[in-house]
């Protein structure tokens, strides 16, 4: 039986959902809260889905209230006064940028819950070792930690998990970069290749990223590229490793059949991110149970691209993984191989030996 440590997978990840009120050229700023993630949230992911926004990304290490990076865009963080005005102990509240509270415009938001922005390890510039601050969450195996490049193949950052991560994001934020993706099942040797989150690229071969060095329990190790380890540029990565019950982080092969394959997670998904890595031109879709509360889901949004939400039967969540319902080439191509990300709305079977029920 699937026992996970998490019984309640929202205390850690969870997905808002809103309606902007402030108009546009109003004399008064209008904040807008949001309640019920059930924490405080440590990195927020948002994206407007009635129009073409870009996506944002805020978290509680760089300041939560103003740095954004954009997961579509090489674009370096910016700062802006107007996307938050705080984050509460049951959420956030927004302030008036168009990202997070235009009027009609309808939100989405994941959520994860690192240490409440507070420092957890911290480590020095000294030799292979790289400058560099984490805050990590030790129970759902999440982890941001902030950086400064040297230029220099083989250093290393401290990321704070005590076990190996499965998967974790990189981005430049001093200069524009793309978003460096390392994924533990992206080929047999995950760490020749590389994915780029902002982009529709296949999985490339290069040891400039991750020095052809596998991450360990306690170090993630770059090569001299710029993307990664440019000298005296600073960076954030976001690093995840697989809890029973809560998240992982898998590959698939497509069946090209509607009857699709289905993959075993262990959980109920709450958010899917997959994508085709075996072959270029698929976007990185991100499904969930909020903005799809049943089956099949089908409100997909692209982390590479500004579209507004699609609408199209793509796969269903079940209490224990998911199984594909769609033939396309950005999901079921036969023969192709997948990546995906995947966050539990609840455990299949939870400490106690209490199962969860299917959508």
């Amino acid at each position: 039986m699937a026992f996970t440590t998490i019984n309640d997978p929202t205390k850690y990840f969870n997905t808002a959902l809103w309606t902007g009120d402030h108009e546009s050229g109003g004399a008064i700023k209008k904040a807008h809260p949001v309640v019920g993630l059930g924490f405080q949230p440590d990195l927020f992911w948002a994206k407007v889905r009635n129009h073409t926004y870009n996506h944002i990304l805020l978290d509680t290490t760089r300041g939560f209230r103003q740095k954004r990076i954009i997961s579509n865009s090489t674009d370096a963080e910016d700062s802006h006064d107007y996307f938050m005005t705080s984050t509460d102990s049951d959420g956030f509240t927004t302030d008036d940028d168009v990202n997070t509270n235009e009027a009609d415009k309808t939100y989405v938001a994941w959520c994860w819950k690192a240490n409440g922005g507070t420092e957890t390890h911290s480590q020095s510039e000294t030799g292979t070792s790289l400058a560099c601050s984490t805050q990590a969450n030790s129970t759902a195996l999440f982890s941001i930690t902030t950086y400064t490049g040297s230029g220099t193949a083989g250093d290393k950052i401290t990321h704070g998990l005590g076990v190996v991560p499965a998967f974790h994001i990189t981005k430049k934020r001093n200069g524009a970069e793309d978003w460096l993706v390392y994924h533990h099942k992206n080929t047999a040797a995950p760490e020749t290749d590389h994915l780029l989150l902002n982009t529709t690229d296949a999985t490339s071969d290069s040891d400039t990223r991750f020095n052809d060095t596998a991450p360990t329990s306690t170090l993630i190790t770059y090569g001299n590229n710029g993307v990664c380890n440019g000298d005296a540029s600073t960076y954030v990565n976001y690093a995840f490793a697989e809890v029973q019950g809560y998240s992982k982080f898998g590959s698939y092969t497509g069946n090209g059949n509607a009857d699709g394959t289905f993959v075993y997670t262990g959980f109920k998904p709450a958010l899917l991110i997959y994508k085709r890595s075996s072959a270029a031109g698929n976007d990185w879709v991100m499904v969930d149970n909020k903005r799809d509360p049943g089956n099949p889901t089908d409100r997909e949004l692209y982390a590479n691209g500004t579209y507004a939400e699609g609408d199209v039967d793509l796969l269903d969540f079940l209490s224990n993984g998911f199984k594909l319902r769609r033939t396309h080439a950005s999901q079921n191509d036969d023969g192709s191989t997948y990546v995906y990300a995947a966050f539990a709305e609840s455990p299949f079977v939870t400490s106690n030996g209490s199962p969860t029920n299917s959508r």
